[in-house]
């Protein structure tokens, strides 16, 4: 494994050639579960910094990540090359929740979007910014080779034919909570999205 000082040039263009990532978090309790939640969506990341990126969190069947953020920050994201040379790149850091009516939100989902050439896709729920404390990579020799064909659009269809009241719905019964209780989702302090 190698420490490095920051995400540079050639750590950038990693990361962002990797069509999918994964992120984890834990809840402050020790019985609390641990999540680790897979992330694609060409899109839907930017490298903001040497320390700092940032990624389009798409609503789904639980809201984990922005439950365990809130209740003390740690995160970390793992990319791992599936094609070309071996590696693993992990961020660790301090994760941020911004919300819709957040003054973060809009220019954090402009930075994205500029990045990626890519305007967001419907279910877009948060923006999680990531703080990055500590850079590594390491050998990944037992990830395998995976052929990448495209991103599943069914993400996006499922929210498309949700009306804003519907989704509403959907993030009071599923992501108000985390599975341990916490927090997660105030489905009042996000503005429904536009029907």
């Amino acid at each position: 494994m190698k420490l490095h000082e920051e995400i540079d040039e050639r750590l950038r263009e990693f990361i962002l050639s990797q069509p999918m990532f994964f992120v984890a978090t834990a809840p402050s309790d020790v019985d609390g579960h641990v999540n680790v939640s897979p992330k694609g969506l060409a899109g839907s990341l930017a490298v903001l910094g040497p320390h700092r990126v940032a990624y389009a969190d798409y609503g789904g069947s639980g809201a984990e990540t922005i439950a365990h953020l809130r209740d003390n920050g740690r995160i970390v994201l793992m990319f791992c090359a599936f094609t070309g040379p071996p590696n693993i790149v992990r961020l660790h850091g301090h994760g941020r929740v911004h919300l819709p009516p957040d003054p973060g939100f809009g220019p954090l989902m402009a930075a994205i979007g500029e990045q990626a050439g890519a305007e967001p896709l419907p279910g877009l729920r948060t923006v999680i910014e990531v703080e990055v404390n500590r850079v590594t990579d390491s050998c990944g020799y037992a990830v395998p080779f995976m052929t990448y064909e495209q991103d599943r659009d069914l993400l996006p269809q499922f929210w498309s034919r949700k009306s804003p009241d519907q989704t509403v719905e959907y993030w009071t019964k599923r992501n108000a909570t985390s599975i341990d209780g916490l927090p997660a989702v105030d489905p009042g302090s996000i503005p429904p999205p536009a029907g």
